[in-house]
């Protein structure tokens, strides 16, 4: 069962369609993408100065991708994606963990400070681009969305993610950036957090625009799904 499900989460991971073992055994690869999101983020904290007890023993996590899961559900909704169940979404969270396991490569131990920030910036840019990729791969294969309505339904959930994850300062740091960081408190960390605060500013200034689209894709996806079924015509002959 493991080696299907290691061929299933590399299939996934490269953009093609897992096998029908996913479906019957969902349970299985459910534990094991609970296990890669544990693993990414014990990994991501391992070597952190200061992390708190939750991020060090992947908690932090695994409560990430529940709620991440539950978010992606009700914010696409709307756009009536088929086989949307909050099941189907979670798989999809946590099989797509691995490619975070880059987080806890310690490049700061054998790199300079300023090669181990360009690390992590482009560690942060890698996995995030993969993601969102496989998002919209998910949304367009399994949810059925059109490309506007799927190119809306990963911008929208990112932007609000992006800019919550800046508003609520997980990482104790990102709002120092913006007063300057003294030479004591630099860490390999910085670049990609400047890079996160940067997209919550764009965020905010393009969410006006996403939420008036985002309401015109439900208006649409809804008159759709009103709207008789004409018969096909009769044949002749």
């Amino acid at each position: 069962m493991l080696s299907t499900i290691l061929r299933d989460e590399w299939r996934l991971l490269t953009f093609r369609t897992p096998s029908a073992a996913m479906v019957e055994h969902w349970r299985a690869y459910l534990i094991f993408g609970l296990g890669c999101t544990w693993l990414a983020g014990v990994g991501r904290y391992w070597d952190h100065p200061n992390p708190d007890w939750y991020q060090r023993l992947g908690l932090g996590s695994i409560a990430y991708v529940l709620l991440l899961a539950l978010f992606l559900r009700l914010v696409i909704w709307p756009l009536r994606p088929r086989h949307w169940s909050l099941r189907n979404v979670l798989l999809f969270v946590t099989l797509t963990s691995p490619p975070a396991l880059l987080y806890a490569i310690p490049v700061e131990r054998f790199l300079s400070l300023a090669a181990a920030q360009a690390a992590n910036a482009w560690f942060l840019a890698i996995v995030a681009t993969w993601r969102v990729a496989l998002l919209v791969v998910f949304l367009r294969r399994v949810a059925k969305l059109s490309a506007s309505a799927a190119a809306i339904g990963m911008l929208l959930p990112l932007t609000l993610i992006v800019f919550a994850l800046t508003v609520l300062n997980l990482e104790h740091v990102v709002f120092s950036l913006m007063s300057g960081i003294r030479p004591e408190q630099q860490s390999a960390n910085d670049s990609a957090y400047s890079v996160v605060m940067t997209m919550s500013i764009f965020s905010m200034l393009g969410s006006p625009l996403l939420l008036v689209w985002y309401v015109l894709e439900i208006l649409g996806a809804r008159s759709r799904s009103e709207a008789p079924e004409v018969p096909d015509p009769p044949r002749r002959g």
